[in-house]
């Protein structure tokens, strides 16, 4: 079994560890709950109400994830509920678990598709996971009658709840890493760098609203729910724009990298074979979501340059150019991404994509993007393996022979790095066991 092979069958164990744990922690809890009956009903069904509510108006965040801040706010409330309206509760960490995995499932029932997409299930075993650590921090201290042997009133009380809410916010990060890094072969450092990213975002009003539901459902009770999911429902139509945002961004992006290729300067396919390759390699390198999301731009647009050209470069292959000609399509290409108003690292990346690894005095050159570095092997290699093919090479002769010649420049054009990075994901493509 090769290496590659192994680490997939780890990540699906992994996978379905996470969805077991959360499967048996909400059998274990609705089996307490049917045996017990449920402390305080009526507050139960209402939090498992909201958290249903919350599940169906979903909100997507960069990198495709989607996310239920609503729900998830009142779930890590309800954890972190101590009195309602001044009289204590009694509800314990099961029934917490329970009341969340119902309003969880509610939600996502109809329609029934959401219990075959595996990033909700994800989300969801994420939840009960977290929900459950919060509540195991929180309620056996407030139901032992801890919290009122220990000077903990006023701003004490909510210093110890932002605690909890952090460790909860961070133990939530940490799962959300291992499941997307499980999905998507990205390395789990730069993972949860994604999350952590998103925790000072969404993620903070998310944590903000929960510790304000559960401070205030001591004085004014149960329409502490309402009153607060009001404001994260408007959050959540900003994230909604800003989404629809990056949709009209990547869209643009494609029309104008097809431009290219429908006046003739390069070959069909040859823009998205080379953002395919790119971003292959930024996950091989451990680049996070947004960094894979602006390489992505980056490499649909490295051509564009060429449409200033009054002759076409044969095959649109730019790498066998001279160097200083590269460069000066690289230039021109960055000029017109610029006032096209994709991000301004989108042009950066692109006006060094021709440059060498090394100056002329033989000192490696630091301030060259890393993206810029990627993309210059993935269209080298895609222009390589197009004459290969030219010649009659069969693809993995032409493949081999790509990469040799990549190797022979290494430390020089192409940095040893990004090249070696691409024989490995090359071979992980010829040899998946």
């Amino acid at each position: 079994m090769s290496w590659a092979r192994a680490v997939l069958q780890a990540d699906v164990i992994l996978v379905r560890a996470v969805h077991t744990a959360a499967a048996l922690l909400l059998l274990a809890a609705a089996g307490a709950l049917v045996l017990d009956g449920p402390a305080d009903p009526w507050v139960a069904l209402a939090f498992a109400a909201v958290i249903a509510v919350g599940e169906r108006v979903r909100v997507t965040l960069p990198g495709d994830r989607e996310q239920a801040p609503i729900g998830t706010a009142v779930a890590l409330a309800y954890a972190m509920l101590g009195p309602l309206r001044g009289l204590p509760t009694s509800h314990g960490v099961l029934q917490v678990v329970a009341v969340t995995g119902a309003g969880t499932l509610a939600g996502l029932i109809p329609p029934l598709r959401g219990l075959a997409d595996q990033a909700r299930l994800d989300a969801a075993a994420r939840r009960l996971l977290t929900v459950g650590f919060a509540a195991t921090l929180f309620q056996p201290l407030y139901n032992s009658g801890a919290l009122d042997r220990v000077p903990l009133a006023g701003p004490a009380y909510g210093v110890f709840l932002t605690g909890v809410a952090a460790l909860a916010s961070l133990c939530d990060a940490t799962l959300a890493a291992v499941l997307h890094r499980a999905r998507t072969g990205l390395r789990f450092a730069a993972a949860l760098e994604d999350e952590l990213h998103s925790l000072l975002g969404i993620g903070s009003a998310i944590v903000a609203t929960g510790m304000l539901i559960s401070l205030l459902a001591g004085e004014v009770g149960l329409w502490a729910l309402p009153l607060f999911c009001t404001p994260l429902l408007l959050a959540q139509a900003s994230f909604r724009r800003a989404a629809d945002v990056r949709a009209t961004t990547g869209q643009t992006i494609e029309t104008l990298a097809r431009a290219t290729e429908v006046a003739g300067y390069t070959p069909p396919g040859h823009a998205r074979r080379v953002a395919d390759t790119a971003c292959a390699l930024g996950r091989e390198l451990g680049l996070g979501t947004r960094d894979l999301a602006l390489l992505e731009y980056a490499a649909l647009m490295h051509d564009i340059g060429q449409l200033s050209l009054v002759e076409p470069v044969p095959d649109g292959a730019t790498a066998l150019l001279p160097q200083a000609e590269q460069q000066r399509i690289a230039r021109l290409g960055s000029e017109v991404i610029r006032r096209t108003g994709v991000p301004r690292q989108v042009s950066q990346q692109v006006a060094r994509l021709a440059d060498p690894c090394r100056r002329p005095d033989g000192s490696y050159d630091r301030s060259l993007p890393l993206a810029a570095r990627i993309i210059r092997v993935a269209n080298a290699h895609d222009d390589l393996l197009a004459a290969a093919r030219g010649r009659g090479l069969a693809d993995q002769a032409g493949r081999l022979e790509a990469l040799e010649v990549l190797r022979l420049e290494r430390g020089r054009l192409y940095d040893p790095r990004v090249v070696e990075a691409l024989a490995r994901v090359g071979h992980r493509a010829r040899d998946p066991d």
